[in-house]
């Protein structure tokens, strides 16, 4: 009965280096925080469009 070779296991990717990881964190940080506020600022641009389409109608209905 063979037994599997453990020397052709693929290795374990190697630890980033301590300032490529604090870069990477720092980076993934900005990501969310840019997501957040885009988040926050989306039912304003909603709302802006909203009544755009609102007074558009109100002027075709008018003529």
């Amino acid at each position: 009965m063979a037994v599997g070779n453990l020397g052709t296991m693929a290795p374990s990717p190697p630890r980033l280096d301590p300032d490529r990881r604090r870069r990477r964190l720092e980076l993934l940080a900005a990501l969310a925080d840019a997501k957040s506020a885009r988040e926050t600022a989306r039912p304003a641009r909603l709302r802006g469009a909203r009544l755009r389409e609102l007074i558009a109608t109100r002027r075709r209905l008018a003529n």
